[in-house]
């Protein structure tokens, strides 16, 4: 069996039917089911019943210790986005009741009628070096219209009190317990000490707490099919309320350097440069954007460690070693880029 039968095959549509109906959904046989592929780790189906179209997002078919409560946080998050400007899929409804489809929760939402440039490149994009240079630029807008979202809406979502004092501590003891993994020879990454070392001294020291995507990067991001504009931000699974700057660090931190280095995605030619990012954000935001570098410094550190952690489960035999090998080798160029702006 394929991976696409098992994709549709997550989905007891009897159930869901039952549900649907239950919330005044529109009623019928399901039609044109189909799975979304992607990089997520989560089961996502597109069908249609009722003459209306749906996308269903729910955990992998062996789920992770937390999917279920990753889901609802997702779908919490994007409830209280649905009335905002923010780019974000469009809430239908949610389940958060695991036991009505097998132990899942799961939410509907309308689907995205746009592309991922890491993926591809259609035209007018790909033929139009002002669409792709507007599109940076959006993705920058998009995120600024994110930090203006009122966090209280998500009351004890996150814990914004003491965000920024938990960051080297956590992510370092993130690293220290991967050598519980058998193999891993330990972090060999120069500059991890000193980059830990120069966070901590440089920490702003206030900031003002917002909703957070945590894991803002091109490849989290849908463009309209016909101009430069997001369509939508998705794959919300490490949104918190933190402290939205950090957002901005990680858009820079991943960001496609001119020389084609950066993250491992796909490239797209004729981006603005990081400083064009960072004056788009200042103009957009009235977020106090001085310490910059020292968020972004803080997005290598905490992404590098994060990408470490499937090199050392490669190291164990429990990942494929040539993308271990990859992610290391990422690790390495975010924490050589974070030494180039301390």
């Amino acid at each position: 069996m394929t991976s696409t039968h098992l994709d549709v095959n997550a989905i007891d549509f009897d159930a869901l039917g039952t549900w649907m109906d239950g919330r005044g959904l529109p009623d019928g046989p399901f039609e044109r089911v189909e799975p979304v592929t992607g990089g997520t780790q989560n089961i996502m189906v597109r069908f249609e019943r009722g003459g209306s179209p749906y996308v269903l997002r729910r955990p992998p078919l062996h789920p992770r210790a937390r999917s279920n409560e990753v889901l609802r946080r997702e779908a919490r998050v994007l409830a209280a986005l649905r009335d905002t400007p923010v780019a974000a899929p469009r809430l239908i409804a949610a389940c958060t009741d695991e036991t009505v489809m097998g132990g899942a929760v799961f939410y509907l939402m309308e689907p995205v009628r746009g592309f991922n440039p890491t993926v591809e490149l259609p035209e007018p994009h790909a033929g139009d070096p002002a669409i792709r240079h507007r599109m940076g630029l959006e993705a920058t807008s998009a995120l600024a219209e994110l930090g203006r979202v009122d966090h209280r809406a998500l009351d004890g979502f996150g814990r914004p009190e003491g965000f920024l004092e938990r960051q080297v501590p956590r992510w370092m003891g993130e690293l220290d317990g991967y050598a519980a993994l058998d193999g891993y020879p330990g972090p060999e990454i120069p500059g991890l000490a000193e980059t830990a070392g120069w966070l901590e001294r440089n920490r702003p020291r206030s900031f003002s707490p917002g909703v957070m995507h945590g894991d803002y990067h091109l490849a989290n991001l849908m463009f309209a099919h016909d101009g430069p504009r997001v369509a939508a931000i998705v794959d919300w699974e490490m949104c918190t309320v933190g402290d939205p700057l950090l957002d901005l660090g990680w858009l820079l931190a991943t960001w496609p350097a001119p020389d084609g280095g950066g993250m491992p995605a796909g490239h797209v030619p004729g981006l603005p440069a990081a400083r064009e990012i960072v004056d788009c954000y200042t103009a957009l935001s009235d977020r106090d954007v001085s310490a910059v570098d020292w968020y972004t410094v803080l997005a290598c550190f905490k992404l590098g460690i994060v990408l470490e952690g499937t090199h050392a489960r490669a190291c164990a035999g429990k990942a494929p070693k040539d993308i271990g090998d990859l992610l290391h080798a990422t690790t390495l160029s975010l924490f050589a880029r974070a030494r180039s702006l301390m």
